[in-house]
């Protein structure tokens, strides 16, 4: 990871080396492998509202180890993905290589498609290929801020429906009516106001967003292109060039990813816990 100007920030218990002024810092002076205090939980909880990911080096956990630094911060999820024999159920594993490339490669939020999609994720790099993999984060809060004020009017108070199906149908080899019966589509705020910090972000993605309610297909669709384009300013981004044992523990209802898979055929193998988060609203006095 490139160097950058800003000097670190020291808290009580740990250094934040900030990564761009709109998003992103790394943690220094902590092991998430062991059990930290509530003081120190309640710092790193900080720092992930003030800088929407942050990163840790050097922290080669085990799945039980990784459950027990994410459950600090909340239940855990179990995704449908992660095979139902596996051991430790609320562990995805992300694996890509030579027989699979990675298809996390758009801008996106985690589980957009639940009720009450994920507060956040956990992911731990497990093996890394010798160049590429890295992954892109997207401050969702700049993204609706720099939209146009007669834009950010329009979509203020909209809905938008998010499903399954986009993505995982084919991924999973299921019919959408199959994965609908467990998981219908969702209706969510375009507009979503965070429920720790009060902040106003975009919450419309292109992997799981399908449409905006009450518009024609048409206009609805030229309309979330022009937000799902947002993610992709680099001035509201920033970038992380993994390396083995790294965390990145980044807020789903805050910032977007992109997860590049420029690596095809070397190996990259992650491990995610994903925090239960809650249904999404907007509050207009917030």
């Amino acid at each position: 990871m490139a160097s950058v100007a800003s000097m670190p920030e020291t808290t009580g218990s740990f250094e934040i080396q900030q990564l761009t002024p709109a998003i992103g810092a790394e943690i220094g002076g902590v092991s998430t492998a062991t059990e930290l205090s509530d003081a120190v939980i309640a710092e790193i909880r900080q720092a992930l509202l003030d800088h929407k990911v942050i990163f840790f080096r050097d922290q080669d956990l085990t799945q039980e180890q990784l459950l027990a630094f994410a459950k600090r911060f909340g239940d855990l999820e179990i995704h449908p993905a992660t095979p139902k024999d596996q051991p430790n159920p609320e562990v995805l594993r992300i694996e890509h290589g030579p027989k699979s490339k990675g298809q996390e490669n758009m801008w996106h939020s985690d589980v957009t498609w639940r009720a009450e999609p994920s507060l956040g994720s956990v992911l731990n790099a497990i093996e890394i290929p010798p160049v590429g993999g890295d992954t892109l984060f997207a401050n969702m809060n700049l993204a609706y801020e720099n939209l146009p004020e007669d834009i950010r009017e329009k979509i203020t108070g909209m809905t938008a429906m998010h499903d399954i199906a986009r993505v995982f149908a084919k991924r999973l080899n299921k019919k959408p009516e199959e994965l609908h019966d467990k998981y219908p589509p969702e209706e969510h705020p375009i507009v979503r106001t965070h429920p720790e910090t009060g902040l106003r972000t975009l919450y419309v993605n292109g992997a799981f967003t399908s449409h905006i309610v009450d518009l024609e297909p048409e206009e609805s669709a030229a309309l979330l292109k022009r937000l799902y384009a947002t993610a992709a300013n680099p001035e509201i981004q920033c970038r992380f060039r993994w390396t083995k044992g790294a965390i990145a523990f980044w807020d789903n209802r805050a910032c977007q990813h992109f997860a590049s898979s420029d690596y095809f055929p070397a190996r990259r193998i992650m491990q995610r816990a994903t925090i239960k988060g809650d249904r999404p609203y907007f509050d207009a006095n917030a």
